[in-house]
């Protein structure tokens, strides 16, 4: 656990150093008004150029008391219409999975960039909601005005 706490406190002395525009991260503070370095609320804005422009969408950062041996479950709140993104909001990305591309010295800002990434490219080999997933694979017109719709939603300010 103390090394969790450790690596969190530096994240998030390098992420106030040095954080991509338009992104925001920051630990939560409990009932009691005491700082949670272990649950984190992130915004995450549309990348230029793409459907997913304009739009900020928010994300929740749980991390466990074995991180950085363990990633963070990442969560959008609400859940995010996307073949990538479970119907509970959780996030399926690689690099999250502890099986697959987690390592311990990625970052929140590496996390926050592929989650980023991820929203307009998403991922077909790994499905992770149905209606998402079909509506891309099947109708990539309909899918893509959902998307605009879902930016409209989501404002980024």
């Amino acid at each position: 656990m103390a090394l969790c706490m450790n690596r969190l406190n530096e994240e998030r002395k390098q992420w106030r150093r040095d954080h991509p525009f338009g992104f925001y991260a920051k630990p939560q503070r409990n009932a009691q008004g005491v700082l949670d370095l272990k649950t984190w609320e992130c915004g995450i804005p549309g990348k230029e150029k793409t459907l997913w422009e304009g739009g900020l969408f928010k994300l929740s950062v749980i991390f466990p008391d074995e991180y950085p041996t363990k990633p963070p479950k990442c969560k959008f709140v609400p859940p995010l219409f996307h073949p990538n993104v479970y119907p509970s909001g959780t996030v399926c990305l690689s690099i999250l999975n502890e099986e697959e591309g987690w390592k311990p010295a990625i970052t929140i800002k590496q996390i926050l960039l592929g989650v980023q990434d991820l929203l307009d490219d998403p991922n077909p080999d790994s499905p992770a909601q149905a209606d998402a997933y079909h509506l891309f694979r099947r109708d990539r017109a309909a899918y893509e005005n959902k998307i605009k719709r879902i930016v409209r939603e989501n404002p980024a300010p």
